[in-house]
């Protein structure tokens, strides 16, 4: 199904609102959550999906893949998020877009220890646009040396064309986040290129003066970069609205995501808020943002729901291993014998 914003119904997609199994408990016991309790218990239909863990993508990104109309549902994942070219246009890179097969490269900070490499969040890297542009000067004339031209499209949001890359698999870097990296570095008959070219950058990189002053001030230096979401020139042929997340999410919102907005012009939007304290396990900054949830979104969906003003409310709860789906509508509400509670969150298998 392809999402626009052309629809009746909202449908509202939430990554990582799903609270690990382990502290899902504990975190639910911590909300005050009456309105979203109100959707996921007097609902017209409820569902959990599990995902596989070896997917190269996160539910969400799937989600999205398939709501722009680039990849197949996200239960039947074919490529890692085929999302670059998309992002590229919402940089403004419209016309390079459109030619060739390009991947997002994105400078990163890489953990080493004795027995295993981590990549690190990309959001903690926290880089300037100078940053960036010093770092990316640096890597731009090795590339175009090799025939992979890069171009600057955001601060730690660049693209690669690689066109005779086209067949390697790559992994999201929130797929990759919190793994072993060495089970997620692309794979593929050009694989050992690209190491050569990371290997390259990092030795460019390597004790350069910005990376110099981000540890003088106490930031992670960028000593590596990360390879994803090729893509080739189709374009989306569904939109979108987004709020929060990374900067590749942003870049793809045909416009920011309100509530008022969603409520008067019904559609698909997506809320990043949770992604990042999620990935990095700070339940406490989880807990902050899903209260501004319920306040700034839930609440007066419901309120649009009861009064009739839209006809239904679709959420989709993910988190690394699956996703929830609930939909309900205003006949839905006044099924007064179920009792609001948030433990359809808990409910993943």
């Amino acid at each position: 199904m392809a999402y626009n914003l052309a629809m009746t119904d909202i449908s509202l997609v939430l990554p990582f609102a799903l609270p690990p199994s382990e502290l899902g408990n504990d975190l639910i016991r911590a909300l005050n959550m009456p309105a979203l309790a109100s959707l996921l218990t007097r609902h017209s239909g409820l569902q959990y999906k599990t995902f596989d863990n070896d997917s190269c993508a996160l539910p969400h990104e799937s989600w999205l893949a398939h709501a722009l109309g680039l990849a197949s549902a996200p239960d039947r994942p074919d490529t890692a998020a085929p999302l670059a070219t998309a992002v590229m246009r919402g940089c403004g890179l419209q016309a390079e877009a459109a030619e060739g097969h390009w991947f997002m490269l994105q400078p990163a900070h890489v953990h080493i220890s004795r027995t295993h490499m981590l990549l690190s969040d990309l959001r903690g890297l926290q880089l300037s646009e100078a940053e960036s542009r010093s770092l990316y000067e640096l890597a731009r004339p090795y590339c175009e040396e090799i025939g992979k031209p890069l171009l600057h499209g955001a601060p730690g949001l660049w693209f690669l064309r690689a066109n005779d890359w086209s067949g390697l698999r790559t992994a999201t870097p929130d797929a990759t986040v919190t793994q072993s990296m060495s089970d997620w570095l692309p794979e593929g008959e050009h694989a050992r290129e690209f190491r050569k070219l990371q290997n390259e950058i990092q030795m460019l990189w390597h004790e350069h003066p910005v990376n110099e002053a981000r540890q003088a001030s106490g930031l992670q230096p960028v000593n590596s970069c990360w390879l994803w979401g090729g893509a080739g020139p189709a374009a989306p042929t569904s939109q979108l609205a987004i709020a929060g997340g990374t900067e590749w999410m942003q870049a793809l919102a045909a416009q920011p995501a309100t509530v008022e907005q969603l409520i008067a012009q019904p559609g698909a939007a997506m809320l990043g808020d949770l992604i990042a304290p999620a990935q990095v396990g700070d339940w406490s900054d989880w807990l902050a943002r899903m209260q501004r949830l319920e306040l700034q979104w839930f609440t007066p969906l419901l309120a649009a729901l009861k009064a009739g003003r839209i006809p239904r409310v679709k959420l989709v709860l993910s988190h690394r291993s699956g996703w929830t789906t609930v939909s309900s509508s205003a006949s839905a509400q006044r099924k007064f014998w179920r009792k609001p509670t948030l433990n359809p969150l808990l409910k993943q298998s």
